[in-house]
């Protein structure tokens, strides 16, 4: 009897501890999820020095002009996320005093015969640094058919 006794007692004696553990689980699970929730600390880039002496100046504006390949790249990829469709190719492309102009070919209707596909150009408009600033469709046409407003090839 003593053996049973004292079975009880010490189940009786861990039950409130097994009924606190869950709490203390709940609780660490939740302090980790807002942890994991919090965004990560941007990192900032290295201050460059520019000046010689004592009168030097601290500056974190100084960064390199992306190629025009890598506009490119950077002018299709922004428009097709703002249009949700792929460029086909880009028919123009130019340095401008406000940055960069492209003119890019787009599928906007796919059809059978590819022939008969609606395609458009859209005028895109970009800042020196590559990002998208402004975006037109100044045409479309079918894919099959040749452009009679333009001589010449422009």
């Amino acid at each position: 009897m003593s053996n049973t006794k004292n079975t009880e007692d010490s189940r009786s004696s861990q039950e409130p501890q097994d009924s606190q553990e869950p709490q203390d689980t709940q609780e660490s699970q939740d302090s980790q999820e807002v942890r994991s929730s919090r965004k990560p600390r941007k990192q900032t880039a290295p201050r460059k020095r520019t000046g010689t002496g004592s009168g030097t100046t601290e500056s974190t504006t100084e960064r390199k002009r992306p190629s025009p390949m890598e506009v490119l790249r950077q002018a299709r990829g922004q428009l097709a996320e703002l249009t949700g469709m792929e460029a086909e190719s880009v028919s123009s492309f130019e340095q401008t005093s406000e940055g960069w102009s492209l003119e890019v070919e787009v599928l906007e209707l796919e059809r059978v015969p590819d022939t008969m596909s609606l395609m458009a150009s859209y005028q895109v408009e970009l800042d020196p640094d590559g990002q998208l600033t402004g975006y037109r469709r100044v045409r479309r046409y079918e894919r099959g058919r040749s452009d009679a407003r333009r001589s010449g090839g422009r």
